[in-house]
Parts: C-alpha cells; structure tokens; sequence
C-alpha cells in the first residue's frame, strides 16, 4: 500500500445524492456507486481517503432566509443576487447588512462564481449532511485494514460560501475556518497522486480543483474521475474553464474502472 495515493471524495452527502435531498444532483445516485465500487476495488492502493462534508446553519448566505425584495418576501432557490441588484434595492440581506453587502463585492471583485440562492441544505446536525452509506461502508472496509480516513468540515460560517476544499471563496478576517486549510494542503503537496471525486461537479469539485491546480506541481498529480461527479442542471458552462485550465496544467481524466497507477 501507497501511503501517496490519496482520494479526494467532495461532498457525497445525503442532500446532493439522493433524489429525496434538498439539493439533488441529477446522476449522483450513480456516481456515489461508482465512487463506492472504486473504493472497494482499489483498497489496498488507496493511502489515504479524504472527505470533505459541506455543512452549514440554517441562517446562511447563501439560503432564501437570509434575504428578502421590497415586499419582504424570500428569493427562490437558483435566484442570482449581484451587487447591482443588491445597491438597487432589488434584494436586501435580513441580517449582517454591512458584511454582506461587502461580501458581494469581495465575491465579484475576486471573478467569483455568481452569488446563488440554494434550498436549504446539509444543515448542521442533520441527515442531509449526512456522507452517504455507498461511500461510507466502503470507506470503513478500508478503515479495518489499518487505515484512518479523515473528514474535513466546510462551510460552517453563514457569511460566506465554501465551495473549494481548500477555502472559502472569500476568507473574512478572524475566522480561521475560512483561511487557507494548511494541513489539507500539507497532505496534498506531499501525495504523489490524488483521485478526485464528488458533486457537484460544477461548483464544489469545479472549486476544489481551482484552489488545488494554484498549488505548485499538484495539477500534474491530478486525476479526475469523471464518472463519479454530476452537473448541477443549468449551470454545466460555468465551470468549464477549470477543468479546461486544469487539464492545461497537467491533470488526467479518469474513470472508476481503471486500476489505480
């Protein structure tokens, strides 16, 4: 066994893979066997599994309570907020006016993905936040060989989404959750291959490559199983140019029936 092989399994929780989740990616319920059979079949190659598990308050910037139009009432899940809207009046935060004004502008400033409304989901303490058992009894057979998986927490902070693994889209100041997650970063500088996998493959595995490839010679040890992720419908352009820049720096696709190398 490679203790230099890592697997990278983003969000595959109850909310985003089953069609009875708050945020279901269509195609997930497959992707989660697939990711579950890869595991199962690569186990004595596999060094170390990572999973990250988004997970937020139902309070949070990006859920329809947080905001509201003239009228006071909430948007609709997929509806896009921007900065122009908000100093319009269009849409108003209920909370934390100032700081989320100011997040909308460090969003866009930064070339950001587009503020987006969500359905409430993987909710702290809940079963939508839940990683599912088609990864997690996998996940646990390679565990009884000796082996320790870990399990990063994202998103916790209301004030800021947290796409990418490896920090929030926009880090605030005093909140080291949302900083630069140094010990992942550690662990992937020092892997000599690192298998990706999760959903939804436009935002949060699209952003985690993104933070990844900035790592000096990780898009090179980069590779993307592309049968185990989805698209969230309506939104599969938008994270084209990562997968476009990350195979540019040297990553590889990869399906969930190739052997490990």
């Amino acid at each position: 066994m490679s203790p230099k092989i890592i697997l990278l399994v983003v969000d595959m929780q109850y909310d985003f893979c089953s069609p009875d989740g708050s945020l279901y990616v269509k195609g997930s319920e497959k992707d989660i066997v697939r990711t579950g059979k890869f595991i199962s079949k690569n186990q004595d190659f596999i060094g170390q599994i990572i999973l990250t598990q988004d997970t937020h308050n139902v309070i949070d910037i990006s859920h329809p309570v947080f905001w509201e139009d003239k009228h006071g009432r909430p948007p609709d899940p997929f509806t896009e907020i921007s900065l122009k809207k908000v100093l319009g009046g269009i849409w108003r935060p209920r909370f934390h006016k100032d700081k989320a004004v100011d997040y909308i502008r460090k969003l866009e400033n930064q070339g950001e993905f587009p503020h987006t409304i969500w359905p409430e989901h993987c909710i702290l303490g809940t079963r939508g936040g839940a990683i599912v058992d088609e990864i997690m009894d996998p996940v646990r057979e390679w565990s009884r060989k000796g082996n320790f998986y870990e399990v990063v927490i994202k998103g916790t902070n209301p004030l800021t989404e947290h796409f990418g693994a490896l920090k929030a889209n926009v880090p605030l100041p005093g909140h080291p959750e949302t900083h630069l997650n140094t010990a992942l970063v550690d662990k992937l500088m020092h892997a000599d291959i690192i298998y990706i996998a999760g959903e939804a493959k436009t935002h949060c595995v699209a952003n985690t490559i993104k933070q990844m490839i900035h790592l000096s010679g990780v898009a090179k040890k980069l590779r993307i199983i592309e049968d185990c992720m989805s698209d969230i419908p309506g939104f599969e352009k938008l994270s084209v140019p990562i997968y476009e820049k990350a195979l540019h720096e040297g990553a590889k696709l990869a399906l969930s029936t190739q052997a490990v190398q």
